[in-house]
């Protein structure tokens, strides 16, 4: 049964209530007024802010300075916010979703749906009740909990998620170890240099780091983990288990629909829309090309999935708009670090050519990256280490090209 749609009404259907697809829900009400907007959410919670996740899970923020959108917000902008809800499958040639038995037709189509975190694989981990992902508020509810009844943790991967339960685990007293089968913490954006610049604010806040090291199994005792059982033999006895081991992207729901996806998400172009006309992915979950750098990718960053909403709906109402920002993010690292990351890095272009720079008294480190000349990228470790970030965002942008022999004083950019 199709939902009752007004005939001179343009219809948008939005599946993914994160930041991406409520940014432009949002957007479209802004533009036009007399749009209709539906908006499918598999969670049963309207938007809340998952960069707030770490600092609520630190109990630096309570659970309702997390929630960005209540159900009266949909309400006055009158979006038609469907929770709990099931997408079945989308009928392009038909420009229909299908949603738990009815069809909601569809002018222009935005997938945002995001991304799940992988499981472990390990031995011993199934329905462990003392083992988490972080992805989730009723992830970060659940961590809470159990770290109240814990003495010692241990978080596991070499991600910014595995960072973010480490530190929230030694900022809550926890005898606190993070384990990673890589050579240093965030090792696909950080050198050696870098990677020892965290390993000491690691250290100065208590933390156990443990390199080249692999879980080899969960050891549970009465339905919980005693203790994990790492490659080399080591055994790490604790209460409260959390991982972090990347995100699959949700991109089933295009089986059979002839969009195009790949390893990485749903395959769009630099206006975010798919192979098929009218179809658009935003977010985590688009594999998008990116003009400025050049380079199809998919970024995973809060700034990115507003950045994205706010492009899309401007081409979901028929405009041309290209995706134009250079990527970016900022974090503490423990107490006595900071981070700022832009653009490319070596992660996603091994061939990058980079400029550094150390000051090991300041703990300061900046890298600048570099393809054919071009600045695309840059990496600042180092409170108060962020002087001239506008200037490289902007030199990115531009696609100057830059001598070799200069690139040594670009390091010194202030702002």
């Amino acid at each position: 049964m199709d939902s009752a749609i007004g005939t001179d009404a343009r219809r948008y259907v939005i599946v993914g209530n994160g930041f991406a697809g409520t940014t432009a829900a949002e957007q479209l009400r802004k533009h036009d007024s007399s749009c209709e907007i539906t908006l499918f959410g598999d969670e049963p919670y309207t938007l809340y802010n998952r960069i707030s996740l770490p600092p609520m899970l630190r109990r630096q923020i309570p659970e309702e300075k997390v929630m960005i959108r209540n159900l009266a917000w949909h309400q006055e902008h009158r979006i038609a916010l469907h929770l709990r809800a099931h997408v079945e499958r989308i009928i392009p040639e038909e420009c229909v979703v299908e949603v738990e038995g009815k069809r909601y037709p569809y002018d222009a189509l935005l997938i945002a749906t995001g991304g799940r975190p992988n499981p472990t694989g390990k031995p011993g981990s199934e329905d462990a009740a003392n083992l988490f992902a972080f992805q989730y508020l009723d992830d970060t509810r659940a961590i809470s909990e159990q770290i109240d009844r814990s003495r010692a943790a241990v978080a596991i991967g070499g991600s910014f998620i595995a960072y973010e339960l480490s530190e929230a685990f030694a900022s809550r007293g926890l005898e606190t170890h993070w384990l990673m089968r890589g050579p240093r913490g965030l090792h696909r954006i950080m050198d050696e240099e870098a990677g020892a610049l965290l390993h000491e604010a690691a250290a100065a806040d208590g933390v156990h780091m443990h390199y080249g090291e692999e879980v080899e199994e969960f050891v549970r005792s009465n339905g919980a983990i005693a203790k994990v059982r790492t490659t080399s033999g080591k055994e790490i006895v604790a209460e409260c288990y959390a991982y972090g081991f990347g995100l699959a992207m949700n991109t089933e729901l295009c089986d059979g629909s002839g969009i195009h996806t790949s390893k990485n998400g749903i395959v769009c172009d630099d206006h975010l829309e798919t192979n098929v006309k009218g179809v658009y992915a935003a977010g985590d979950v688009a594999d998008f090309y990116d003009p400025i750098l050049e380079l199809r990718y998919r970024m995973g960053t809060w700034n990115n999935a507003g950045a994205h909403g706010k492009v899309v709906a401007l081409n979901m109402m028929g405009g041309s708009e290209r995706y134009h920002d250079v990527p970016e993010y900022s974090s503490l690292l423990f107490k006595g670090q900071t981070i700022t990351q832009f653009g490319l890095g070596t992660d996603l272009r091994p061939e990058l050519e980079v400029a550094r720079k150390i000051d090991r008294e300041k703990k300061w480190y900046r890298a600048l990256f570099f393809w054919e000349d071009r600045l695309v990228g840059g990496l600042m470790l180092g409170k108060g280490n962020r002087a001239g970030k506008r200037k490289y965002v902007e030199a990115i942008k531009s696609k100057q090209r830059f001598p070799k022999p200069e690139w040594s004083a670009m390091l010194d950019w202030t702002a």
